[in-house]
């Protein structure tokens, strides 16, 4: 067997930093104790709300992005049935003619928000240098399937109504905003809505009714997430909602339409077997996907850009993903 140093491989296939192991070694000491012990209910999502909104203050948002808050009434958009909300967040020289990207945020469908997200929004920004848009959909329990779908969408469409042309609005969304993200794009092929030019999904949650992750071979590795306590949040959302949905079964729809798709998911975390199984079911619909393992990392560790640097790497690959193919000429990165 020949040997290929780290440097000669690509990223996403290179031995796990120390950073990475002591970051993931940190997380599974002092958080997936105590997350398994919290309950699927009310107060478990205020719990947990809280928690992961003042956690969110540690990661640093990049300052030379403008935060610029989104409160749009539609009122001239009759196929839009309620005010579009959320953020934009603008990079210094940056246009919406370059391109602009809808962020979808992770949370379980409950919990989280575009501020718990912006060290991902800011970077995605000013790598790309594109303008994020990021929606403040509603979240289960007040508010189950298909509530969060339909906020996704009206976002989606209120840039299309905007004069966005479809083919430069790139749908991001890590974990459950994966799977909206997903969803979205497997909407507008089953719709007369045009599509997104790419999809990119950082840890999506494929499998809401957490079967798959409850036999993952990472079940013991993960230092994050507990499934069980996953699939709970999963009924929270789909409630009394058809799981045979397209916009919720996402391993049985799709399509060789879809845009082409980046999925980038950590090696040891639960969601692994979903995140491959989707890029399976992409593969024999003939759907363009590229699908990225990174070793050693958890679940959506594209969090912690800035500090190892693998999520630093990813939030580069992304952003060359998202650019190539389209001339932007010269694009700012993120230190």
């Amino acid at each position: 067997m020949t040997y290929v140093a780290d440097a000669e491989l690509p990223p996403y296939e290179r031995t796990p930093s120390s950073q990475s192991r002591a970051l993931a070694a940190a997380i599974r000491l002092g958080v997936r104790p105590f997350s398994g012990r919290v309950k699927g209910g009310p107060t478990g999502v205020r719990v947990w709300r809280t928690l992961l909104g003042a956690g969110s203050h540690c990661l640093r948002a990049d300052p030379r992005v403008h935060v610029q808050p989104l409160n749009d009434p539609c009122v001239d958009l009759p196929e839009i049935r309620r005010p579009v909300r959320g953020e934009w967040l603008r990079p210094p020289g940056g246009d919406a003619s370059r391109g602009v990207i809808l962020y979808l945020h992770g949370g379980a469908y409950a919990i989280c928000s575009p501020r718990t997200h912006r060290v991902i929004t800011t970077r995605l920004a000013m790598d790309t240098g594109m303008p994020v848009l990021a929606p403040r959909y509603r979240q289960a329990p007040e508010h189950p399937f298909p509530a969060a779908f339909e906020d996704a969408l009206d976002a989606y469409r209120l840039l299309l109504a905007r004069g966005l042309p479809p083919e430069r609005i790139t749908v991001v969304g890590d974990s459950s905003g994966g799977h909206l993200a997903a969803a979205l794009a497997g909407e507008a092929c089953r719709t007369d809505l045009p599509t997104p030019g790419k999809v990119v999904l950082f840890s999506p949650w494929i499998d809401l009714t957490g079967e798959l992750a409850l036999t993952s071979p990472m079940l013991r590795r993960d230092p994050f997430i507990v499934p069980a306590v996953a699939t709970r949040f999963g009924r929270l959302y789909v409630g009394g909602g058809d799981w045979n949905d397209p916009r919720l079964s996402l391993l049985t729809c799709a399509s060789a339409d879809l845009p082409p798709f980046l999925i980038q998911v950590g090696g040891i975390e639960v969601l692994r077997d979903e995140a491959e199984k989707f890029a399976d079911a992409l593969a024999e619909a003939g759907a363009d996907y590229e699908l990225q393992v990174w070793p050693g990392q958890m679940h959506v560790f594209q969090m912690f850009n800035g500090l190892i640097p693998e999520a630093s790497e990813a939030m580069r690959e992304a952003a060359h993903f998202i650019r190539r193919d389209v001339d932007h000429g010269s694009v700012p990165e993120a230190a």
